[in-house]
């Protein structure tokens, strides 16, 4: 595999960004730690989506160059399970409040297999044609955030009034946490828990490939592309709220409204 180009930015800093990527000769993939919905840390130092991309991460990066995805997903399942019991997270209440897990998604591409494996909320080009896996709620959610956040415009709020606290957010944060509830059963992501095999997408892949994280909201067959639709979006759209819809935006203080992530390569 030849890597073309890569980037990781994270919408405050490098040291807090969620987003990594993998690129060893066995495997490469992006990873998306989750925004945390909850104020509970399972490492100190850390947010838990910082230290769930972290550990994923590592764990690609040691694992067999023969791995199947059904192989992937329960190994890296029982390292964050072995992680909570390490830590002596009551698992149960884990059970009960997705929330407070180590969670993750991931796209990741065996060259062995040749095949792309969509864990999550991520997406692919496969030359040039793009695939997705967004969670099933998002859209609806981004939807009734954006309607809160212009109707409060349209009776005088600014669009820096929601770069400093974005009530449209908070408007939509209980069904966003009441989503979580769903994870592992209409959706898959890596938390420690079983993955449900049926909600992973697997792709046959060669050629020109793009692995990225949901931090472009427009990905293109190059970097400097995806670059400069983020760009435009951002100064255009802020908010997240008009071309393209958003759980968050653009907030003081940040370069864009997630952490992002791009490795372009060909097998």
């Amino acid at each position: 595999m030849q890597i073309i180009e890569q980037l990781i930015i994270g919408k405050h800093s490098q040291e807090t960004c969620e987003d990594g990527i993998v690129s060893s000769q066995d495997f490469i993939a992006v990873i998306d730690g989750s925004t945390s919905k909850s104020p509970v840390q399972i490492h100190r130092d850390m947010r838990n989506g910082r230290y769930a991309m972290l550990l994923v991460a590592d764990f690609i990066r040691k694992m067999d160059a023969a791995s199947s995805c059904e192989e992937f997903c329960r190994g890296v399942s029982e390292l964050l399970l072995n992680i909570y019991r390490e830590r002596k997270i009551d698992l149960k209440r884990l059970e009960k409040c997705p929330t407070e897990r180590l969670t993750a998604s991931a796209v990741v591409y065996s060259p062995r297999r040749k095949e792309i494996w969509m864990i999550g909320d991520c997406q692919c080009l496969i030359n040039e044609r793009l695939y997705t896996n967004g969670k099933p709620a998002e859209e609806l959610l981004a939807d009734k955030r954006a309607d809160y956040i212009k109707k409060a415009l349209s009776k005088g709020y600014k669009i820096t009034d929601f770069q400093t606290v974005d009530k449209g957010r908070e408007y939509i944060l209980p069904e966003l946490k009441a989503s979580c509830d769903e994870q592992n059963i209409t959706y898959a992501v890596i938390d420690g828990f079983e993955i449900p095999m049926d909600r992973i997408k697997t792709l046959r892949a060669e050629g020109e490939i793009v692995l990225a994280s949901d931090g472009y909201p427009l990905l293109a067959a190059t970097l400097e592309e995806s670059e400069k639709l983020l760009q435009g979006q951002l100064s255009d759209d802020p908010l997240c709220i008009h071309s393209f819809k958003a759980t968050k935006g653009l907030m003081a203080g940040n370069v864009s409204f997630d952490d992002r992530a791009y490795v372009r390569f060909l097998t």
